[in-house]
């Protein structure tokens, strides 16, 4: 017995069924897309115009109180941490070494992926100096080096352990930081005062050159009497008479 044909379909008639049955649902999502396109736009318009206005007032700003000004009126846009670090870079000029300090750890820890990590981190290591504190520069540049090795601050923050080791008298421990950024960084244009410093860096127990012998007379000229003076000039004989 030969079976028999499937019913036939109204592919019409099942797409109307269909959105009558969800048609609000869909209504609502599609109203929904249409809410959230609107609401990114105007969120983007928003952000740039504040990135605009932000880059504007960045740019007129030249003391601290007005960089002050940038990060209190714009805290998210990209201006704030220039105006982070040109704040930092006032204070250290006012010779508000550790208000600089907190500006720049301010930065760090807001920006922390920022292209200008190591070097913030930089000059924080010099503002402890300045401040005399030796043993905690030596300890962040020594952070700097070991976590930014590719960064162009890497061979600099190197060097500046240098300095701070040779005042200490640590002259091996200067000479081995030398011969490291000849062997990893010898492109680099540090390369060269690494060169410098690493001749002027005796190795500690070196061999005092020997004293030069003073020059003496042999043995035998010194037995040898004076020569006797030369004789006294004669006058002339008298001319005879005719």
């Amino acid at each position: 017995m030969p079976a028999a044909p499937p019913p036939s379909r109204d592919v019409a008639l099942e797409t109307r069924l269909f959105w009558e049955r969800f048609k609000k649902p869909i209504a609502a999502a599609l109203l929904l897309v249409v809410v959230a396109v609107i609401v990114f736009a105007a969120y983007r318009f928003y952000s740039e115009r504040r990135a605009s206005a932000a880059s504007a007032l960045l740019a007129s700003a030249n003391t601290a109180q007005e960089y002050q000004q940038v990060i209190a009126d714009y805290p998210n846009a990209p201006a704030a941490a220039d105006a982070y670090l040109l704040l930092a870079e006032a204070q250290r000029s006012e010779g508000k070494f550790a208000d600089a300090n907190t500006t720049l750890q301010t930065f760090v820890s807001k920006y922390p992926q920022h292209d200008f990590v190591s070097t913030a981190r930089m000059a924080m290591a010099a503002n402890l100096e300045s401040l005399g504190k030796t043993d905690e520069a030596l300890s962040m540049y020594q952070q700097i080096a070991s976590a930014h090795p590719n960064s162009f601050n890497a061979p600099l923050a190197l060097l500046s352990q240098v300095y701070i080791l040779k005042a200490k008298n640590r002259t091996d421990d200067a000479r081995r930081i030398c011969e490291t950024i000849l062997t990893q960084y010898r492109t680099s244009f540090w390369a060269g005062e690494a060169m410098q410093q690493l001749r002027l860096l005796k190795p500690t127990g070196s061999p005092a050159p020997a004293p030069v012998p003073a020059t003496t007379a042999p043995p035998l000229l010194e037995r040898l009497p004076a020569a006797a003076p030369p004789p006294a000039p004669q006058a002339p004989p008298p001319p005879k008479k005719p």
